[in-house]
């Protein structure tokens, strides 16, 4: 038991400490000449196949939960009547 708390405590220990932390490339100015090019795209689709899809689903969502919201207060609005 002694021993599994001990592995586990070095286990922690490696996994905190920075010296074996992966290094990145950065890419800031990549993304700096893409997003800042005069191209006609609008900047919230510049980022290509992905942001369109995502935009084109938030405007899908947009456009349909404004309908139903209409649609429920049109029927809220008319009660069905009782006979």
């Amino acid at each position: 038991m002694l021993q599994n708390l001990l592995a586990l405590r070095q286990i922690a220990q490696r996994t905190i400490s920075t010296a074996s932390r992966r290094q990145f490339e950065n890419k800031v100015p990549e993304k700096q000449k893409l997003f800042q090019e005069d191209n006609g795209i609008p900047v919230h689709l510049k980022g290509g196949v992905a942001d369109a899809l995502l935009y084109r689903a938030t405007m899908v969502l947009t456009v349909g939960g404004t309908a139903y919201a209409i649609y429920q207060l049109a029927m809220a609005s008319f009660p069905k009547k009782q006979d």
